[in-house]
């Protein structure tokens, strides 16, 4: 079997559980894959499910300044190659709408990734449609091969409709893990799009812990420190709660809005706890502790916004019931059986969730419940993972009908 050329913007990174799941999975049936990081990690941590990758790791330069030779070895073997004046063409329509340093940035280290990559490529796959589906794009036009692309959340909906308009025109195909959307790239791309969830893999997460009523009842939640998790309105609604009611609130995650943050909890004290940057272990003791998941994302100005967060079902696995909002498409999975669901940006609402939660065990018992039979029943893993693996092995096996 040929191998997989997988392109990602950055390797390992902890808030991305759902890409190392998903390559784990995929080299457990069979595929060969080689992966090409246009970043270096930053976390200083890894999970463990990152060090099961067999595939070999090659970092792309993340600035052409920082290795200026490799760049200019890779375009000098890019431009001899038959599909580079198409992939140049390309390129090219791109800058005249997208005049960045950014957008030429792609452009050399699609060329340094088509020139190093071996001919034992058969395809390549793009975790995100925007940056790495832009690499993916000229590398593969440059070699001749196929190519396709998984699309999240940020990257579909802060990406120009034209831009992705031409993608989609020239893949194979596009995975993409919401409903909401598939809809969007599938009036784009009419005949081009797989709708795909991630699902959970809870073979590498333990049965649920007995929750006993106890005081203060721990809030928990996971997610990077950033405007589209909404942690200054979920902060805000915990200002808002009963001084009356016995709680604590536990953060993992890191990001830049760490010191806002934590200057805006300061009047609550010691009731909150920022943990920082944590593994799968850290997560895990985190959501086995709690009581209650929250998380308040919304759509930020430029249209960023949450598909469906790994997390909420990570932490449905250990039967947490959730409140969330109903940004992006949380509602894919958070319905009334499981969780309380308000509006996005609804401090008030957001509160009034908490404190009915806080202040009943038998109600948090119920939907956490549900929610860890939803996503054991609703979002397998494997069976998800098989289809992915179904939409690739035609791609590196050729002779292996569609």
């Amino acid at each position: 079997m040929s191998r997989l050329a997988v392109i990602v913007k950055g390797w390992p990174r902890l808030s991305e559980t759902f890409v190392a799941q998903e390559l784990v999975g995929l080299e457990a049936r069979g595929l060969e894959l080689d992966l090409w990081s246009m970043r270096h990690p930053t976390d200083g941590k890894v999970h463990e499910l990152h060090k099961r990758l067999k595939a070999s790791v090659r970092y792309l330069p993340e600035y052409l300044k920082d290795d200026p030779g490799r760049v200019w070895r890779g375009w000098r073997t890019a431009r001899r190659l038959p599909g580079y004046p198409a992939a140049r063409a390309a390129f090219l329509a791109d800058l005249a709408r997208d005049p960045t340093p950014n957008r030429a940035r792609r452009f050399f280290q699609a060329c340094v990734l088509a020139a190093e990559m071996g001919p034992e490529i058969a395809h390549l796959y793009a975790h995100f449609i925007h940056t790495p589906g832009s690499v993916a794009r000229y590398a593969a036009a440059m070699r001749g091969l196929s190519w396709s692309a998984f699309a999240h959340a940020k990257d579909i909906w802060t990406t120009p409709d034209w831009e992705k308009r031409g993608k989609l025109a020239a893949m194979a195909w596009c995975a993409t893990c919401t409903k909401a959307g598939a809809t969007h790239l599938e009036a784009l791309g009419p005949g081009k799009v797989r709708y795909v969830p991630h699902g959970l893999d809870t073979t590498r997460w333990p049965d649920a812990p007995v929750r006993a009523a106890r005081t203060p009842v721990t809030i928990v939640s996971v997610g990077r420190l950033v405007p589209k998790k909404g942690y200054d309105d979920l902060i805000a609604a915990l200002a808002m709660l009963d001084p009356t009611l016995d709680w604590r609130f536990v953060h993992v995650g890191g990001g830049p809005m760490k010191a806002q943050l934590v200057a805006q909890a300061e009047t609550l004290g010691s009731r909150i706890e920022f943990r920082g940057a944590g593994d799968q272990d850290a997560v895990l003791a985190a959501l086995r502790a709690g009581d209650v998941f929250a998380l308040a994302s919304k759509v930020t100005d430029d249209g960023d916004r949450d598909g469906l967060p790994n997390v909420l079902m990570e932490a449905a696995s250990q039967d947490l019931p959730l409140v969330a909002t109903k940004a992006g498409s949380i509602g894919d999975f958070l319905d009334d059986s499981c969780g309380i669901a308000v509006e996005p940006g609804d401090r008030a609402a957001l509160a009034a969730a908490l404190a009915r939660l806080i202040a009943d065990p038998d109600l948090r018992e119920r939907l956490g419940r549900a929610a860890g039979a939803k996503v054991r029943r609703d979002f397998p893993f494997a069976e998800n993972c098989d289809r992915l693996y179904e939409l690739l092995r035609p791609c590196v096996s050729p002779s292996t009908p569609r």
